[in-house]
């Protein structure tokens, strides 16, 4: 278990104002920011999804964020959503949304006797950070994309788990652009050729291209590395029509990943504050 699960309920579902206000400013700034780099880059407004990167926010804190806009979450580890997506996918009903898929609240609360049986807005659940083999099952099927995919060993493996419950994965294939020895994900080189071959597996989807942003100073740096991904995904383009999504960008980049072509943005720190844990 992640030690900081030891110091904090992450199932919790109760907020005070302060924080729900705080986090809803949050929402409403980077939203705002979202479309102030859409227009900039002369693009269509609502192109960007902003997906709210929940690492160690509990389940009321995520809530206040969907109250305030946000459409689409994602977590770091599979231990969290063991954690939070009972709750998540109850009071996400409550609103109106399914968590993960379109479907009827009575489908979703597993009452289908119940007289809730109008449609569900689906609110896409994905799973941002790396995956071990070993924790596939903590994860599917309750979430929708896993976006950190980066070998053919590891997309055979979820292959495997979806096609025997049944059910078809998003993935995106994560691309190291930046070359850093600490950052995970394929080599650029490689991206296409994986590509591909993830796209033939059964019981996977392949939605788009991942990768993190350099962690230097230097804009051109960072822009190079997003570009060339959006080089990569419009070159796979003709053969795997599905592959559109560009996930690039976090909150201190976030603007020049949208320039480049993002068609989401990961962020966590701009819509929650500082985590008080790792």
């Amino acid at each position: 278990m992640v030690a900081y699960m030891d110091h904090k309920d992450l199932a919790n579902e109760t907020i005070d104002a302060d924080r729900a206000r705080q986090i809803t400013d949050g929402v409403h700034k980077v939203l705002d920011g979202i479309a102030e780099a859409e227009s900039a880059a002369g693009r269509e407004k609502g192109s960007v999804t902003l997906l709210a990167a929940t690492k160690t926010r509990d389940v009321g804190e995520i809530m206040a964020a969907i109250d305030a806009g946000v459409r689409m979450i994602g977590e770091n580890r599979p231990q969290e959503v063991e954690a939070k997506v009972a709750g998540l996918t109850r009071l996400c009903a409550d609103r109106g949304f399914a968590l993960g898929a379109a479907a009827t609240k009575a489908e979703t609360l597993g009452s289908p006797a119940s007289d809730d049986t109008f449609p569900l807005a689906p609110l896409p659940f994905h799973l941002i950070g790396q995956l071990q083999s070993n924790k596939i099952n903590k994860v599917l099927p309750s979430v929708t994309t896993i976006e950190s995919v980066d070998t053919l060993s590891l997309a055979e493996k979820i292959s495997r788990r979806a096609a025997a419950r049944g059910i078809t994965v998003g993935v995106l294939l994560e691309v190291n652009e930046s070359g850093e020895e600490s950052k995970s994900g394929c080599e650029p080189a490689e991206a296409a050729d994986l590509a591909h071959r993830i796209a033939a597996l059964d019981g996977l989807r392949l939605e788009g291209l991942m990768t993190i942003g350099a962690h230097v100073d230097d804009e051109a740096v960072i822009r190079r590395g997003f570009a060339h991904l959006r080089e990569t995904r419009d070159a796979l383009l003709p053969d795997l029509p599905d592959c559109r999504e560009l996930s690039m960008g976090m909150t201190h980049d976030m603007a020049i990943a949208i320039d480049e072509g993002s068609t989401i943005v990961r962020v966590g720190t701009a819509i929650f504050g500082p985590r008080a844990f790792i």
